[in-house]
Parts: C-alpha cells; sequence; structure tokens
C-alpha cells in the first residue's frame, strides 16, 4: 500500500472544520466524563468497614478511569494543535505522513503505525 503525500493527507478547510468539530465535541464529552467521575470520587463513604472496602476498590477503579479521559483529553488538545499548525496527519517520530485509515479510527493519533508499533514493542520490553 503506497503512503499518501504531504498534501493528500492534508485536509481542505471544510474537512478540517468537521474534523475540528468533531475533536471538539469528543473532547466536551470526556471533560464531561471526567467531571462526573471526579463527584463520584469526592462522595462520602460508607461507615460500615465491608462497605468502605469495596467503595474505596470502586474509587481506585474510577481513578483510573478518570486517568485515562485526562489522557485522551491532552492527546485530543495536542491533535488540535497539530491542526492549527499544519501538522495533522503527520507522525511526530519520522514526520511521514499517518496513514488516512488510522487518522480515520484514530483522529489524534500522533504516530504512524510503524512508529508506534515500534514504541509499544521498546515500552513492553522495559
Amino acid at each position: 500500500m503506497a503512503l499518501k503525500t504531504v498534501e493528500e493527507v492534508t485536509m481542505s478547510s471544510a474537512p478540517n472544520d468537521a474534523l475540528r468539530a468533531e475533536l471538539i465535541a469528543k473532547k466536551r464529552e470526556l471533560s464531561e466524563r471526567l467531571e462526573r467521575i471526579n463527584a463520584n470520587l469526592r462522595r462520602t463513604y460508607n461507615s460500615d468497614s465491608k462497605e468502605m472496602a469495596k467503595e474505596l476498590e470502586d474509587s481506585e477503579v474510577v481513578d483510573a478511569l478518570g486517568n485515562e479521559a485526562l489522557e485522551e483529553i491532552a492527546k485530543i488538545s495536542a491533535a488540535l494543535i497539530r491542526l492549527d499548525n499544519g501538522r495533522y496527519g503527520i507522525c511526530s517520530v519520522c514526520a511521514e505522513p499517518i496513514e488516512a485509515d488510522r487518522m480515520k479510527v484514530y483522529p489524534y493519533a500522533d504516530e504512524c503505525i510503524d512508529c508506534a508499533r515500534y514504541d509499544e514493542r521498546v515500552r513492553a520490553r522495559n
């Protein structure tokens, strides 16, 4: 499969507007979810020790979900910046165009699939 050129990956104004709206909507959705998660974490615990242990365990899961939402919000914010500076769809590692199919599935990807796989293998070794 041939890689697309930077010009092919860089989108025209109308698609950029649609993409920007999609990213902003996703960011808003995640921010609202994060607010609900934070509210859940601030609630008071039951005085029963068994129930309190279960609630603390649940809170750890909810906290992990909150951290995932924060990471995703940061990735979306970075994608919006790349969109503004003309680097959207360009791999931050090798500077090659990111495959259009990858960008459709993962619109805030900042690495091409080859660089992402390499990073994943490196992290798995550590």
